[in-house]
């Protein structure tokens, strides 16, 4: 890193891939244009980050990525993911994505917040997205295929997913106020007992939430409110990283990436319960899942 602190590493599951466990999340990139998507993506790299996720539904972000990748794909572990749960959909979406961003595979394809029942069944059965990607990948197209979820319910549909289909990643939402809830928090333990038996990769999202927008701001860099101030930001990035299972996504809202940065790359000493609450307090922060209507973002 520019700044002469260095991100930590870990196997990146079963995948062969060592990743940095800060890996950048290219939501960002969505509301932005191409120089700001080149500085954006100047400042990831000048942090040693070398797996970038993004999506198909994630506006603009594969598009955005495509000039970067030019002369950066060899040095990056490439997720992408896709909304669809057909099999011929899932598929076209994926030669969508690699033709937006201008390679010939990704490393990782992910169904995207797979929560849903009639969804899953869909996504599972004969002719489903599943059967296609895993298509897909003998074909040469991806390397390896996962699974993403939002909301209080996807720990448990993820050991669903899991017991249908060997998957190599996972993806939920954690941070110290949802894991305070006794219900996720047995789930959350659970699906990361699970995939340590298995070597399933599992990555973390919302780590600096502070909870809903109370109103949408014109000019807002993310659909959720993120804590700000850095104290905070900090005890929120260890309390993810402390745990040396897990790897953070980072935030929509850029601005806060140095912070981020910096505080992967100090003491991963995880806060006490303690510390947490205070910050709960302190700053409002409240949980961004309650099993409602944002379950499907």
């Amino acid at each position: 890193m520019s700044s002469g602190t260095t991100l930590p590493t870990a196997p990146f599951g079963r995948t062969g891939h060592v990743s940095t466990r800060v890996i950048f999340g290219a939501a960002a990139l969505s509301r932005m244009d191409q120089d700001q998507a080149d500085e954006t993506l100047a400042l990831v790299a000048a942090a040693g980050i070398n797996h970038v996720d993004t999506a198909a539904a994630y506006g603009k972000s594969e598009d955005l990525l495509r000039p970067w990748l030019t002369d950066h794909r060899s040095d990056v572990f490439l997720a992408t993911k896709t909304g669809e749960r057909s099999g011929d959909a899932a598929r076209a979406q994926l030669e969508t994505s690699l033709t937006r961003m201008g390679v010939e595979s990704v490393d990782l394809i992910q169904l995207h917040n797979l929560v849903e029942d009639d969804e899953w069944e869909t996504a599972h059965a004969s002719g489903g997205a599943v059967e296609a990607l895993a298509k897909a990948r003998d074909e040469g197209l991806c390397r390896f295929i996962g699974v993403t979820g939002h909301g209080t319910r996807i720990p448990g549909m993820h050991l669903r997913s899991l017991a249908e289909f060997d998957f190599d990643t996972v993806l939920i939402p954690f941070n110290f106020v949802l894991l305070d809830n006794p219900a996720y928090r047995t789930d959350v333990e659970a699906l990361l007992s699970r995939c340590a038996e298995r070597n399933v990769a599992v990555q973390t999202i919302k780590a600096v939430a502070r909870g809903r927008w109370p109103e949408m701001p014109p000019d807002r860099r993310s659909w959720y409110q993120p804590i700000t101030d850095v104290d905070a930001i900090g005890n929120a990035v260890r309390y993810v990283l402390g745990h040396r299972q897990l790897f953070l996504n980072t935030t929509s809202d850029v601005t806060l990436l140095p912070h981020v940065f910096t505080a992967a790359s100090g003491e991963l000493s995880r806060p006490s319960d303690e510390q947490m609450r205070a910050d709960v307090a302190a700053q409002g922060i409240t949980p961004l899942f309650d099993g409602a209507d944002l379950e499907r973002i």
